[in-house]
């Protein structure tokens, strides 16, 4: 599992008298920020257009947002 992926799963226990059917694997995201404990100097940054757009200035601490729903689509 590499630092820069950001969605991890999760195997939750399932027990055999569950009413509902189980959901076997389980998903969850770690944001970026987690493993910048500081911000060090001189770090990339989107052109400020770009930046309003994603929501943050440095690419290190973006996370896009993909919905589990599957409604919608991607945003002009």
């Amino acid at each position: 599992m590499s630092a820069n992926n950001q969605l991890r799963e999760w195997y939750p226990f399932v027990g055999p008298f569950d009413p509902c059917p189980p959901i076997i694997v389980k998903t969850y995201v770690v944001p970026p920020n987690q493993y910048i404990p500081y911000q060090p100097m001189n770090l990339p940054q989107f052109p400020l257009d770009q930046a309003l757009k994603l929501g943050t200035l440095w690419p290190a601490l973006y996370s896009p947002y993909e919905s589990k729903c599957g409604t919608g689509g991607p945003r002009p």
